[in-house]
């Protein structure tokens, strides 16, 4: 049995590098950019007005402009304005070149067609010049980027239809039990409803990674194994929840020794989560986790994440953590490293109650997951502690 460090240590050298994929930009959102992207234009393009007002041939002998027009966005119209004359112009609008400023309406004052000022104008005022933005041929976004939303928005707006991202992660969830009853059947005495897979495609919808199927399957070694067979070829992570224990239905772990998958671990010296299992056949990656919830969902936090965002190219591989002080003295009798369901209030975080591994309700309420490590046995109320968001 290893440590949490040692797990994750393990699943870093282990990590898979998923290839590249064309993709729309309007499709790119949360992948990691492969190459530079260089600017095809200057943005923007044109001297462009920042506010609806005037666009003037500004002297400053002279106190009212005639008004001669007016420039609309989106319009290629470039009057030639003489010294003294001005065009209504708005916010977007292609500044004409005869202009040498943009006087915001709330400083004009218009009487019988001539336009005055409220307050001291200088040249160059609210105009955006040709690529104050960006200029053709300088790098928009480098490689290796998370493209957000505002990338999204900004790639577009420099009329790039396609960009070279690395493929997000095909994952298999699979749940096993023979107790397991889908969600609106009738519940026999012994029976529970199957919540696992549904949790875990929320959890992976949540950090967008929605590529994924769901099977379950009865505590049968002969199917086990099938089902395990074809997740294996078709997916590039299999994630699977139940059957890696020891008990006589469990036959998760003897499948995929038969499949051929190379054991990196089994069983951390944690809680909850103790009897987790790293794989890998080739290029896919085998994650089998405890059935009980609490604990099948910790350990997609912690582990799970980190290999799926290690496949996507992300900088940063793991929940974002830092320290907290503790709202209450904790003693960790069991010699393992805990991740307890925690809650932040009033600056300090909060261990709940009901940390069982077969228990959400707790979880359902948490925001944060505190890591104790295995040699940290006593914790004094106020001492600070490692918490992961989620």
């Amino acid at each position: 049995m290893i440590n949490v460090e040692k797990a994750l240590q393990i699943l870093d050298k282990n990590s898979i590098e998923l290839p590249s994929e064309s993709k729309d930009v309007r499709d790119s959102f949360h992948h990691v950019l492969m190459d530079n992207i260089i600017s095809p234009v200057n943005l923007p393009a044109f001297n462009q007005s920042a506010m609806d007002g005037f666009a003037v041939n500004y002297d400053p002998k002279i106190t009212t402009y005639k008004i001669v027009g007016e420039v609309p966005a989106g319009s290629p119209a470039n009057p030639i304005l003489k010294v003294g004359e001005a065009v209504r112009i708005y916010t977007g609008a292609m500044v004409p070149s005869s202009a040498n400023t943009v006087v915001q309406i709330e400083w004009v004052n218009i009487s019988n067609n001539e336009a005055s000022f409220n307050q001291e104008i200088k040249v160059g005022i609210n105009i955006r010049p040709i690529g104050e933005q960006i200029k053709k041929g300088d790098v928009a976004l480098r490689a290796g980027t998370v493209i957000t939303p505002a990338g999204v928005g900004f790639l577009i707006g420099l009329g790039i239809e396609q960009v070279e991202v690395v493929r997000k992660p095909k994952i298999s969830i699979i749940s096993t039990g023979n107790e397991l009853v889908k969600l609106g059947q009738k519940l026999e005495l012994g029976q529970v409803y199957e919540s696992n897979s549904y949790m875990l495609a929320a959890a992976l919808d949540h950090y967008h990674y929605s590529n994924y199927s769901i099977d379950s399957i009865k505590d049968d070694y002969d199917s086990t194994k099938s089902l395990l067979k074809e997740a294996i070829e078709n997916s590039d992570l299999v994630m699977v929840t139940g059957g890696i224990s020891v008990g006589d239905y469990d036959f998760v772990g003897k499948a995929l020794n038969e499949l051929g998958v190379e054991q990196l671990f089994y069983k951390v010296n944690q809680r909850p989560g103790k009897p987790l299992y790293a794989g890998k056949h080739k290029q896919t990656m085998i994650m089998a986790l405890p059935g009980n919830p609490a604990a099948a969902l910790s350990c997609f936090y912690i582990y799970v994440l980190h290999v799926l965002n290690q496949m996507s190219g992300l900088e940063t591989v793991g929940l974002d953590s830092y320290k907290m002080p503790i709202s209450e003295v904790f003693e960790n009798k069991t010699g393992k490293s805990l991740f307890l369901k925690g809650k932040i209030k009033d600056g300090e975080v909060i261990v709940l109650d009901k940390q069982s591994s077969a228990m959400l309700a707790s979880f359902a309420q948490a925001d944060v997951l505190i890591y104790l490590p295995e040699d940290k046995k006593n914790v004094r109320k106020l001492d600070f502690v490692t918490v992961y968001k989620f």
